[in-house]
């Protein structure tokens, strides 16, 4: 998955993980990695923190009401 927008930031891998089976529920292919935040908190060292959850651009309005429709 290549060029892709952040829809969400959440506080932990688990909750990416979470948002992204409720945007896969709804069709939507999905990923998450760390911020930019997280790494710098943890000096570049791997672990947890904030996590971006990630969509292709032509998904990123629907992932957008699912998850307002959830939250």
């Amino acid at each position: 998955m290549s060029d892709l927008v952040e829809v969400r930031i959440v506080g932990s891998e688990f909750e990416a993980d979470v948002v992204c089976g409720l945007l896969r529920e709804a069709g939507i292919t999905c990923t998450h990695r760390e911020t930019s935040v997280s790494a710098a908190a943890r000096d570049g060292m791997p672990g947890g923190g904030p996590r971006g959850v990630l969509v292709r651009p032509e998904d990123a309005a629907r992932a957008r009401e699912a998850l307002e429709a959830r939250f």
